[in-house]
């Protein structure tokens, strides 16, 4: 079962932002990521528009819930369509806020700053957007977002078909752009989003971006763990890579629906090794690279795949880590179960060690320069329904037994490009770093597939980000001008014990967007992350979400609403949070209960590799009628 977190409990504040006054707890949570913490959004009641409220702090118990409306446009079974929905007061606190009269004079605050005007601090810890930031950031107001939001929970057939349709389809879905049950008493849990429709998400990532004229731009900057070492691939030559692997994997016998495990560390061929498998239907399980033998035996056991696609080694600062000899353990333990696998296809990653020094089964184990290098640059691609599977990502069970998370094609990829785009405000200028492993959900959806599918330019980095000090990564921002910068409070804790002037001695001044992921981030991490790295001029996306949502849940959006430490604020379009107590019953104001979301999104995973069971059991059963976070939430 995921951990449970319960976050405090804050005020709520008086604050003046693009002239309307407006009373907000702006919540408390964040950054969720492999479902291990709780974020959550705290909602107050409006003030009477004709109030002039004093500025200053106060407390009130706001009538808090979530949305709910009527999924007019999916065709659900969870009773809702049967009965007149009506907007709960989350929708109503979104939208008293982003209505508030017009006032004079500029911004007038307590516990306030605006970006890139002061530092945050205990006593000013609210930032609000500043007028040039918001003036160019795709969502700009609260206004905005609650118009986009309410169409998001209003028509969500309409609003994901409308995204859905910015990218490539060999043929549409058919009438129903969404069919899901949610209610086990109901019948067996189905999630489907665009199903009839056939795609397929590398042509996404990569032919429709070089159709649309960026062929010449960088799509991977990779820096190697040693300083000075690095390398680019522009997305014609990322294409061309992706194709020669995945006719490699082709004439071995991969094919449509059959699994390919991938062990390795963070080098170009990672994300090409993921691409290869979606552009021929396969479906890629992506194993982090730090894992033992016998995790990784496990997961080769679930899913039996034709091939594994690994590195004889890597190099983790001063250390080199034989990846091969972990490979070859994990293949042992197989073989004692029965299981075995056809062809080891080993990266030689010269900088960590020879071929000379790698032990070696003939027959079995490839060399990926000896083959892969010499297939053609051009592979057609497999056309797939909506439905079919992307790929599994294995988290661990609290019964000792991984669960392989089964992500789909389809709205798997409008979401993580939907969220990507909104989340960091993307612009096509951007060069965006995800210091995330590809072994993790964040990986998946933050470094190769949101990114990409919007034609961005990622750095990938092998090494680690205090070698050969602490510098490191504000060294790569300088190198790369990164614009988007998007890590963990794990890392960001580490780097702040180590000094301030690790960062200071580096410009930074490319940076405009900061990210958190993995946990909430706590209120003085956040700030140093806010003051120290981003200058107090780059919001912080704190973003809640898990393995199996796919993408963002609740995040800010930059430029659309004040920011404070530590909160998570509302959620992202389509998402309905509520509060359940034991009994399943939405509860409203303050209160603390179990965190659920009502209704599917695109990017929900359909089910657990070969446990559907297990996925009913653990995800729908406690609460039917809601996905269960597996979070402890509190208003």
């Amino acid at each position: 079962m995921i951990m449970a977190c319960q976050p405090h409990v804050d005020g709520h504040y008086y604050y003046y932002y693009n002239n309307n006054v407006c009373l907000s707890n702006l919540g408390v949570g964040g950054g969720a990521s492999r479902g291990s913490t709780v974020g959550a959004s705290s909602y107050s009641k409006p003030l009477n528009k004709s109030s002039s409220p004093p500025l200053k702090l106060i407390r009130q118990s706001g009538g808090g819930g979530a949305v709910v409306m009527a999924s007019s446009g999916c065709n659900n079974n969870n009773g809702n369509n049967s009965k007149k929905m009506k907007t709960e007061s989350f929708l109503r606190h979104v939208e008293s806020l982003a209505s508030f009269p017009s006032g004079a004079g500029k911004i007038s605050r307590l516990n306030a700053v605006i970006l890139g005007e002061a530092l945050s601090s205990e006593e000013n810890d609210i930032v609000l957007p500043s007028d040039d930031f918001s003036r160019q950031a795709l969502v700009p107001s609260p206004q905005k977002y609650l118009e986009m939001y309410k169409r998001s929970v209003e028509d969500p057939a309409g609003f994901w078909a409308d995204i859905a349709s910015e990218f490539y389809w060999k043929e549409k879905w058919g009438q129903r752009v969404c069919s899901e049950n949610l209610d086990v008493r109901k019948g067996n849990v189905k999630i489907e989003w665009f199903k009839g429709g056939i795609t397929n998400i590398c042509y996404n990532c990569l032919d429709r971006n070089i159709e649309a004229g960026l062929g010449d731009k960088v799509a991977i900057y990779w820096e190697a763990n040693d300083p000075g070492v690095d390398a680019t691939l522009t997305y014609s030559q990322l294409l061309q890579q992706v194709c020669q692997l995945a006719n490699y994997l082709k004439d071995i016998g991969v094919k449509k629906g059959d699994a390919v495990i991938i062990y390795l560390p963070m080098l170009m061929e990672l994300p090409i090794a993921m691409l290869a498998c979606a552009r021929i239907g396969a479906v890629h399980s992506v194993v982090f690279a730090g894992f033992s033998s016998d995790s990784l035996a496990q997961r080769i056991m679930d899913c039996k795949p034709k091939v594994v696609i690994t590195s004889n080694a890597v190099k983790r600062g001063p250390k080199a880590i034989h990846l091969k000899d972990i490979v070859d353990a994990a293949l042992d333990e197989c073989a004692k179960s029965g299981i075995s696998v056809d062809v080891c296809l080993t990266y030689e990653n010269q900088s960590a060690m020879t071929r000379e020094n790698t032990k070696w089964q003939d027959g079995r184990d490839i060399w990926w320069q000896d083959v892969v290098p010499k297939y053609p640059t051009k592979c057609e691609v497999e056309w797939v329904d909506a439905e079919d599977p992307l790929f599994l990502l294995y988290t661990s069970g609290s019964t000792g037994k991984p669960k392989g998370v089964l992500h789909t094609t389809g709205g798997y990829m409008v979401h993580t490009a939907t969220t990507f785009k909104y989340a960091f405000d993307y612009k096509p200028s951007d060069v965006y770093w995800c210091t995330a492993d590809c072994g993790w959900i964040t990986g998946h959806s933050y470094v190769t597939y949101g990114p990409m599918l919007n034609g961005a330019s990622v750095v990938v980095f092998e090494g680690a980000p205090t070698y050969p000090d602490s510098g490191r990564s504000w060294d790569i921002v300088d190198k790369y001008k990164v614009t988007i910068f998007y890590t963990a409070p794990t890392l960001v804790r580490s780097l702040m014990r180590d000094g301030n002037e690790y960062v200071t001695r580096y410009s930074r001044k490319s940076l405009r967007v900061l990210g958190s992921v993995g946990e909430p981030i706590n209120p003085s991490a956040w700030r140093w992350f806010f003051n120290v790295v981003g200058d107090s001029r780059c919001p912080i996306s704190d973003t809640w979400w898990q393995t199996e949502t796919g993408g963002f849940m609740i995040t800010p959006l930059p430029g659309a609403w004040p920011q404070k430490p530590g909160s998570a604020t509302f959620p992202f379009f389509g998402v309905q949070p509520v509060i359940v107590d034991e009994k399943g019953v939405e509860i409203e104001g303050e209160c603390s209960g179990y965190l659920c979301i009502k209704s599917s999104w695109p990017g929900a995973f359909r089910t657990l590799y070969g446990d559907h069971e297990r996925y009913e059991t653990t995800y729908f059963k406690p609460f039917p009628g809601y996905y269960f976070t597996g979070d402890g939430c509190s208003r």
